[in-house]
């Protein structure tokens, strides 16, 4: 699976090595009940973007652990 800015929430929100990374960069999606409805429609790159985290960092780091074989 190949993760970009235009990756939806949904993909990754069920994964649990995606949850952890996520977390460490303190995604705020986790834990917002509004989000949950709402993950279909959010992609990783515009939430990055929305606050202030850095989604080159970030995706490259989700690519690196979940691509890993």
């Amino acid at each position: 699976m190949k993760i970009t800015k235009k990756t939806k929430l949904s993909e990754l929100i069920d994964n649990k090595k995606a949850q952890i990374i996520l977390e460490k960069y303190d995604f705020p999606c986790l834990s917002c009940p509004h989000a949950r409805f709402e993950m279909e429609a959010l992609e990783l790159g515009s939430v990055c973007e929305m606050y202030d985290i850095d989604s080159t960092k970030l995706i490259k780091e989700l690519n690196e652990k979940l691509n890993k074989k």
